[in-house]
């Protein structure tokens, strides 16, 4: 019967990405073996997470309050968005805590092989934004990918004829990093992305 519930829970486990069946059964012992508070504690986050969050109807960033934090906090420049793909990626520039304005979440990115045309994306909800909110600065944060510069691109396009300032995230060599180790593509990128001293 206990064999049951723990290869339940190793089935439940491995559908999260990047779970593995090793690192599910790993979890599951582990879980076995947390005090039932802590577990409790897990349980109910989850559930929360699945009651209660929304996107924001402004930016689209995952939040449980409409507007989210960011767009409701009058600290906040709201002539500057950055565009990100997911919600996740808002987590990571707000982690470097020095970017103040808002947030705009394309949920994707364009891929037309895959279906993902701009209509699946929320670019004309930017758009929106971009003529109604009095907004100076686009900064397009989306990956360093296929994808990611596709997007960039067609965003570029589509904002070319406000009279906004559009800017791209630079990317290149890591901090730390030697440039003999580097591939053609990020040492390519980042001579590009110099600027003044």
């Amino acid at each position: 019967m206990a064999q049951n519930i723990i290869e339940n829970l190793v089935t439940q486990l491995s559908k999260l990405p990047g779970i593995g069946r090793k690192t599910a059964q790993r979890l599951a012992f582990f879980m076995l073996t947390m005090p039932s508070d802590d577990a409790r504690a897990i349980a109910s986050a989850i559930a929360d997470l699945k009651e209660k969050a929304c996107f924001c109807s402004r930016c689209f960033n995952i939040t449980d309050i409409d507007p989210c934090g960011i767009c409701a906090d009058p600290s906040r420049d709201k002539g500057i968005i950055c565009v990100v793909e997911e919600p996740s990626n808002i987590l990571a520039v707000e982690r470097t805590g020095s970017f103040r304005g808002t947030y705009h979440v394309l949920l994707g990115a364009l891929s037309p092989i895959d279906g993902i045309t701009p209509d699946r994306l929320k670019i004309g909800e930017l758009v929106n934004r971009v003529q109604t909110e009095g907004v100076e600065e686009i900064i397009l944060a989306t990956n360093p990918n296929t994808k990611g510069e596709m997007t960039a691109r067609y965003i570029t396009e589509i904002l070319k004829s406000f009279n906004i300032r559009i800017t791209r995230i630079a990317y290149g060599l890591p901090i730390g990093s030697d440039i003999e180790f580097a591939d053609e593509v990020t040492l390519s990128k980042a001579l590009e992305g110099r600027r003044a001293m």
